[in-house]
């Protein structure tokens, strides 16, 4: 960590230097400090956000750090987030566009002076191995020594990122700020800073490579290597380079023989990604390794096949729901070197939240900082975590990381899977018939709105493309059109085979027909084969290519019955699913839906007839 006020700068990149002085003379820090990545550095934001008050060490968690934000800064805001492309068109219809001189105008006043009475943070950083051909260099700016914890552990910070980068490389501005300039002898008071929700913003602006967020402190609006740059701005960089950057996990499956392919799966929130990810095989003699969780880079390789890094070093996961029975790996991830945010805080000094496992311990105090008892109150209370609540952990603490997952080269991606929270008449898995077919399957990915969805009508098909809905950083149909021409790259039998599962088909009774789980490496255990092209395993269908009945080993509970509708084809289910496609998604996009899809569609239809 280096202060620098006249002393030497740790970089010779004039473009750095002179963005980095802009920056400064515009917000008018109390100081400029460059990151380093070191430990003592890491020590030292955490230690600043203790004597500030907001944050509180957890006796029961080694070098572990709760702290709560304000409760109007606790997830992403996707209606503050915008695409600030040149032109309305370039945005698409499915993201949020402003004009970005106009954009620009109205941030200026909001950063002019924004970080007086703070520290102005430099952090250069890598997404994926310093130095891999598939990384991008950010470097972010900003005022919240929280942030800075936060990305020392989900990217790679400090000097080695600076030597890579030379003194002409290229890398991403990230300005960001909460939004809260201190006045002489002014603090925060131990509460979390931000700014009110109409002026926080979240811009993108892809044909410059550049990321302005302002006003919130909170995980994807401010970790600005995660969403806003892995997904929105490399999925421009991407289209231009002729590569993939999508919001997709990675694993490794090891077969008993000892044979290994790699997968990559996109699902949309509350589908068990992170849970797949980090899976524990219930088969005997199958290994499931991490490779990333949230988000891959695919390149070509010189033998034409698509390789994957994952661009983080962390996890950023959501902690409700997350149990030793859900995702044990995860949990072993968290229990040191972790920062939690907006869980609950048990009476000796560790952490609790709604779907752990167990019951709390006694009276909490929960996420707003108020006390909190499970049972026995007259008055209802809200949940003691944050239904949103994070826990942010070192990948290398998990125990179930690949040998190799850091590779620069990154690793050959066998499968893509894509899967959506179903009910009816997506089966537990099927696998595409082409490369354009599965592109088909990837855009009509969704899960089926439940209650909890109070703005829609329960049973209707909430669509998220390739899980890229809020993440794709230009025009969705123009990214259909990217997905197709990658498949033009290269032969046929090189590119991954792709599939749709549905962890979530339900009984007529509504009944779960499929446990998930370490279960799922049954479905797994089927595509590996597939992959392998072991015959004798699928049958044909109108819909793609199924498991025959006894190709999948049922799990104890699940019947022979249960697996024959796991796996039906719904003919009338599929007729319906392609006439609201047809009528309500795929006219979204206008002409910029590519004829390849509308072809699937109708050939899918045809087949059905």
């Amino acid at each position: 960590m280096n202060t620098h006020t006249g002393s030497a700068l740790p970089t010779r990149h004039q473009r750095l230097i002179t963005w980095i002085n802009e920056v400064a003379a515009m917000t008018t820090p109390d100081a400029v400090v460059w990151c380093d990545g070191t430990a003592r550095e890491y020590a030292a934001m955490l230690q600043i956000t203790q004597e500030a008050g907001t944050a509180t060490p957890l006796a029961k968690r080694p070098g572990s750090f709760l702290f709560r934000s304000d409760p109007s800064d606790v997830a992403r805001v996707e209606n503050r987030t915008y695409i600030a492309a040149r032109s309305r068109e370039a945005a698409g219809p499915t993201n949020n566009w402003i004009d970005p001189v106009e954009l620009k105008s109205t941030m200026k006043q909001l950063y002019r002076g924004c970080m007086r009475g703070r520290t102005m943070y430099v952090i250069p950083f890598s997404m994926g191995p310093v130095g891999s051909p598939i990384a991008k260099i950010g470097v972010e700016v900003t005022d919240s020594p929280y942030v800075v914890a936060n990305m020392h552990i989900m990217t790679r910070v400090g000097s080695r990122v600076l030597e890579v980068l030379g003194e002409d490389g290229e890398f991403i501005p990230c300005l960001h700020s909460v939004g809260k300039p201190l006045g002489p002898g002014e603090s925060d008071g131990g509460l979390w800073p931000c700014a009110p929700l109409e002026q926080k913003y979240i811009a993108h602006f892809p044909e410059e490579r550049t990321i302005w967020s302002y006003g919130s402190g909170y995980g994807g609006n401010a970790l600005l290597g995660k969403k806003c740059l892995a997904l929105r701005i490399a999925s421009v960089q991407a289209r231009d380079e002729g590569w993939l950057a999508e919001h997709m996990l990675i694993l490794k499956i090891t077969n008993p023989a000892g044979k290994s392919k790699y997968v990559a799966a996109a699902f949309p929130s509350a589908c068990g990604k992170t849970n797949l990810a980090m899976l524990v095989p219930t088969l005997a003699g199958w290994k499931v390794e991490t490779v990333g969780d949230d988000i891959a880079w695919m390149k070509f390789g010189a033998d034409g096949r698509l390789y994957a890094i994952n661009p983080e070093a962390g996890f950023f996961g959501v902690a409700p729901g997350t149990s030793p029975e859900s995702n044990p790996n995860a949990m072993a991830s968290i229990t040191r070197d972790t920062i939690f945010t907006n869980v609950a805080l048990t009476s000796d000094g560790d952490v609790w939240w709604e779907g752990i496992g167990y019951d709390a311990p006694g009276t909490l105090i929960d996420w707003k900082g108020a006390e909190w008892v499970q049972e026995g109150e007259s008055e209802p209370r809200g949940p003691a975590a944050h239904p949103n609540a994070r826990f942010t952990a070192r990948a290398s603490n998990c125990p179930s990381m690949a040998s190799n997952w850091e590779d620069p080269a990154g690793v050959p991606i066998d499968a893509i899977l894509f899967g959506g929270r179903r009910p009816s008449t997506v089966p537990l898995v099927h696998q595409a018939r082409s490369w354009n077919h599965g592109v088909f399957m990837g855009s009509i990915v969704g899960s089926e709105i439940t209650a909890a969805a109070l703005d829609l009508k329960t049973g209707t098909v909430r669509r998220d493309p390739f899980a890229m809905l809020p993440f794709c950083g230009y025009h969705m149909g123009d990214y259909f059109r990217h997905w197709i021409g990658i498949g033009q790259r290269t032969e046929a039998s090189k590119l991954p085979m792709v599939f749709l599962v549905n962890w979530f088909r339900r009984s007529a009774k509504g009944k779960f027909l499929w446990p998930g789980y370490g279960e799922n490496s049954r479905v797994l255990a089927w595509i590996f084969d597939q992959c392998d092209g072991v015959p004798g395993k699928s049958i044909e269908t109108p819909i793609g290519i199924v498991p025959v009945p006894d190709a999948i080993t049922p799990p104890d509970g699940v019947s022979a019955d249960d697996m024959r509708e796991l796996l039906a084809v719904d003919v009338a289910g599929w007729r319906k699913e392609l006439a609201d496609i047809e009528a309500h998604h795929y006219p979204t996009f206008e002409d910029r839906l590519p004829a390849e899809l509308a072809a699937e569609l109708a050939a899918l239809k045809q087949r059905l007839q």
